[in-house]
């Protein structure tokens, strides 16, 4: 292992010290000292882009590239998981904004309902609208509420058959964004098994849990690092419901 000279040079142009460095993060001064010294990479989720952030520098010009890496004998370690929330609404507000906001070439959302997030941003419309006039493609595929899965769906979680009444609520919500250039919302009919919410080369992903809300599922935070990795399986899984997804009429 080699000193990481790119982590000691950021440092001293940003006036950081290897102390304050440690309180910024909340870890031991020696934790830094290994990492400058000794090369050693954080291995707690979201360290590296919280380092990144202070000093204000990509994650990439401090940090060795990514890898994958063999563990043991079955494992595999990834360091494309950002974070992870035990659940969805646990997530902050400003992170879903941040990555939406920061896209500048593919914004793609892919649910059931995915209600929380326009309420949740009620600038949303206007910043979609924006970027797509920026050059940006936005492409929101929604589930049919006639679709056979819409009401497994929603049987499957007691809601009272209130599922489909949610997904055409959203429709009101994006009623801004049909005719926009740039912006395609459709319907898809698929029994599906993760909501997708990409902003380039981002990914938050909601695994489903049987019988279990959205909100209350976990939620993976997920940036691009490699070729056929986490990212590109579950960019995969949106395009292939994309290509069997149907245009909505302008309600």
């Amino acid at each position: 292992m080699v000193r990481n000279d790119r982590l000691r040079q950021e440092m001293d142009r940003a006036g950081v010290s290897a102390d304050q460095l440690a309180e910024l993060v909340d870890v031991d001064p020696k934790s830094v000292w290994r990492w400058t010294n000794k090369g050693v990479v954080p291995r707690r989720i979201g360290m590296k882009a919280r380092v990144a952030e202070i000093l204000s520098v990509n994650e990439s010009d401090i940090w060795p590239a990514p890898r994958r890496d063999r563990v043991g004998e079955d494992r595999e370690v990834t360091e494309e998981v950002v974070s992870v929330w035990a659940h969805r609404a646990d997530s902050p507000k400003a992170r879903w904004w941040a990555m939406l906001s920061e896209a500048e070439t593919h914004i793609d959302l892919l649910g059931y309902a995915m209600q929380f997030l326009p309420e949740d941003h009620s600038q949303l419309d206007r910043l979609l609208v924006e970027k797509a006039a920026a050059g940006c493609l936005v492409r929101i595929a929604l589930a049919d509420p006639d679709s056979p899965y819409v009401a497994e769906r929603d049987e499957e979680e007691g809601l009272g058959g209130t599922l489909p009444d949610r997904i055409r609520t959203t429709i009101d919500h994006f009623r801004p964004l049909f005719g926009v250039e740039g912006i395609d919302v459709r319907f898809h009919q698929t029994r599906m098994y993760n909501s997708v919410f990409r902003g380039d080369n981002q990914i938050f992903v909601t695994p489903h849990l049987y019988g279990l809300k959205g909100y209350r599922a976990p939620l993976l935070h997920i940036r691009r690092a490699t070729d056929d990795g986490m990212f590109d399986g579950f960019l995969a899984h949106f395009e292939r419901i994309w290509t069997v997804s149907q245009p909505i009429a302008a309600p």
